[in-house]
């Protein structure tokens, strides 16, 4: 969209909300090069080069004073149809002209009759929303975490929870994490602070958005989206003592994993679904297997998985670290990583997270690994991006010399 008339036809047709794009980025300053991917953007919208940026002469004002040519443009056109507000407007396909649409050329064979008939609607007179809806936000789980820690959220304190979970109860943890954040800010409190033990089965996005300071402990198994945009939170998964299965070679997890990480932990004793870490840009994982497209898009963080993977893995992944035992190198997408040992380094890295991973989940696999750890450690191959590797060697190489950082970044991303 990019006009007023745009948004009252959009109106007329239905909508009740409208996205600008294109128009508000040119009134900031952009001139549409459509080099955004190169990272050489001549007026410093779309890039992270300092000398480039210096160059953007955008200010808040030029949106804010398109969009009140938007207004004044709609509110004519609006006075031009007989209709007192938007809302008004919203549905009355009946105002529109759709004569030079139907008859255009371009729309031979088209069928535009399902866009631009009138339903008769059973809600009286209103074609737009009338009424909020009820998101059943007092019926989560999280409105008792919330009164439950009401001590850590208000003081600090340290609150331990132990609760049963079914999988009717989605995004647990989410609303609790927004009043810690609300309340003590993005650094969010120590560690451990409010520790919660689940049992039984989560719903999706468990421990969605969590920051630092909450830790979700949960006995049993978890559906998709575990740990989404996972900021700063610990979350543990893992099977019941008295467990009649080996938990190593069962699913305690489902797909897309720490989509969006951003900080945080994650030990997961079993095996978890397709597209694990997918666009994880800074949590550390430990799980003991993953389905396909693992590690896609990923752009920060660390990855230990401790079995099988599925195909396709580290695809489109410019950044962190994974670390798979026994990996199959045919499954690796090697368009833009490596496959390397691991170094000295490395392997205290690995085996600390294996030792914490033993210690939050009881995991045996991970005490069996540890148990003859010499010979664990050559079992690992570490996936790194090729870019990423470039980009530290260059900030190493210039902490060295004594050069600044910044440019020796910007120099390694050019190549």
């Amino acid at each position: 969209m990019k006009t007023g008339r745009d948004v009252v036809i959009a109106a007329l047709l239905g909508a009740e909300e409208y996205g600008f794009a294109t128009a508000p980025l040119v009134v900031s300053g952009c001139v549409m090069m459509r080099v955004c991917h190169l990272d050489t953007c001549p007026v410093g919208v779309a890039t992270q080069n300092p000398v480039l940026r210096e160059r953007f002469s955008g200010k808040p004002e030029f949106v804010v004073n398109f969009f009140e040519f938007i207004a004044e443009e709609v509110r004519e056109y609006l006075a031009e149809l007989g209709f007192r507000s938007l809302d008004e407007a919203i549905g009355h396909v009946d105002m529109l002209d759709t004569r030079d649409a139907v008859d255009h050329w371009k729309a031979s064979g088209l069928d535009l009759a399902p866009i631009l008939h009138a339903p008769e609607t059973p809600y009286g007179d209103a074609l737009h929303c009338v009424g909020e809806q009820d998101h059943g936000l007092e019926k989560a789980l999280d409105n008792t975490l919330i009164q439950l820690a009401e001590g850590a959220l208000a003081y600090g304190d340290k609150v331990t929870l132990d609760l049963p979970i079914r999988n009717v109860n989605r995004t647990v943890g989410t609303m609790l994490g927004h009043e810690l954040t609300r309340r003590w800010g993005g650094d969010g409190l120590p560690d451990d602070t409010v520790d919660v033990t689940f049992t039984g089965s989560a719903g999706n996005s468990f421990g969605a958005f969590v920051p630092r300071g909450v830790t979700l402990r949960l006995v049993g198994d978890a559906n998709d989206y575990v740990g989404k945009g996972l900021s700063g939170g610990r979350l543990t998964l893992r099977a019941p003592d008295d467990a009649a299965f080996a938990s190593a070679e069962q699913i305690i997890g489902g797909n897309v994993i720490l989509y969006g990480a951003t900080s945080g932990e994650l030990f997961a004793a079993g095996v978890v679904g397709e597209r694990f870490c997918v666009r994880n840009s800074g949590a550390t994982a430990v799980v003991e297997g993953v389905g396909d497209h693992a590690c896609e898009y990923m752009t920060g963080g660390r990855a230990v998985i401790l079995g099988r993977t599925g195909r396709n893995l580290a695809a489109g992944m410019s950044g962190g670290v994974a670390y798979v035992l026994d990996l199959v190198p045919e499954r690796v997408n090697g368009e833009m990583v490596d496959l390397e040992p691991l170094d000295g380094d490395d392997v205290a890295f690995v085996r600390g997270l294996v030792e914490r991973h033993r210690a939050e989940t009881g995991s045996v696999l991970a005490r069996r690994l540890l148990d003859d750890w010499d010979a664990t450690a050559a079992r690992f191959t570490k996936i790194m991006p090729r870019d990423y590797r470039r980009v530290l060697t260059a900030m190493a190489e210039a902490e060295a010399q004594g050069r600044d950082v910044d440019e020796a970044v910007m120099a390694a991303a050019r190549v």
